[in-house]
């Protein structure tokens, strides 16, 4: 059994999808579309940059999805792959789960391009500037982390505040989100709990915890005007770690995803005990490693240049 695996914020960078776009006119129709659904020249900002503007999430999450599709369909149209026919599921770490969605079908390229630009605005916006942060704990695996998470909630006068487990990414990888005093006390307090390091992350917001709810009742109001459809492979939702093959359930849990935790390693234990062999990510090299440092024995392949494309077709 093969799954597809699509990747989260972090992995843009300025040129991506360029030699894509060079080569194949399936990829240059991709960038083309989501400009168009965005009304702007998104893909100039992904070619030429600048950084800045790359990173900003309303950027950033569209740029990433269109980069992943765009491999998808050189793949289908060149190389004539049939997604359906070559895995059995997929999933996406955090905007990744739109990706997927695109992929199975459940919304339009345009859709997906438009839902990612609002949902990007949308938690930028939930929580003004230097009121949330994000760390990466390394070294930590889940029940170190989320009891660092605890302690460091507690600020000095006796007041609570947010401080949880955003991303559980691997054994070795757990990020944490919320206020920024709590996040700058947990990464102070690392050694205490056993923890080798923790690292403040250049994030613009604290993305999968409670402060993100004005962005996921965004989410909501959006998801309810642009439902997703019929699913041609079911999809390992973020929030579950769990199969999902219903369109209203999966509506359901892309609105619990803005505020809950992003249980990847929990998701690749789950694939490999459905019986998945192989994991095959697209536009990045990010989520499929992870996987690997989860599910012993599980064979991975990151999937980014026409090279790539050209030799993962030979597999098939």
């Amino acid at each position: 059994m093969r799954a597809f695996l699509f990747p989260g914020q972090g992995s843009q960078k300025v040129g991506m999808g360029v030699d894509l776009a060079a080569a194949s006119a399936a990829a240059r129709a991709v960038f083309e579309e989501v400009d168009e659904a965005l009304g702007q020249h998104l893909f100039r900002i992904m070619s030429e940059g600048p950084d800045d503007q790359l990173l900003l999430t309303e950027n950033a999450q569209p740029a990433i999805m269109a980069n992943a599709i765009a491999t998808l369909r050189v793949l289908e149209t060149e190389g004539g792959l049939r997604l359906a026919e070559k895995c059995d599921f997929v999933a996406g770490h955090s905007l990744g789960e739109y990706t997927a969605l695109c992929a199975a079908g459940a919304f339009s390229l345009a859709d997906t391009a438009r839902l990612l630009k609002l949902r990007g605005q949308s938690m930028q916006a939930a929580v003004p500037v230097g009121i949330g942060a994000m760390a990466a704990l390394l070294g930590a695996d889940i029940e170190k982390a989320t009891a660092l998470a605890e302690a460091a909630a507690t600020a000095p006068d006796g007041t609570t505040e947010v401080c949880v487990v955003a991303n559980d990414n691997d054994p070795g990888q757990v990020v944490l989100s919320g206020h920024k005093a709590a996040i700058e006390r947990a990464v102070a307090l690392v050694k205490d709990h056993g923890i080798k390091r923790g690292v403040l992350l250049p994030v613009s917001a604290p993305f999968h915890c409670p402060l993100m709810a004005p962005a996921a009742d965004a989410m909501a109001e959006a998801l309810a005007a642009t439902p997703p459809g019929p699913l041609s492979i079911a999809l390992y939702a973020n929030v579950t770690a769990a199969v999902v093959s219903d369109p209203a359930e999966a509506q359901r849990l892309l609105v619990e995803q803005v505020c809950g935790r992003v249980r990847w390693r929990e998701t690749a234990i789950a694939m490999k005990a459905a019986g998945v062999e192989q994991v095959v990510e697209l536009g990045g090299k990010v989520v499929a490693p992870m996987v690997a440092r989860s599910a012993a024995d599980v064979a991975t392949t990151s999937v980014v240049t026409m090279a790539d494309i050209e030799a993962l077709l030979k597999t098939f």
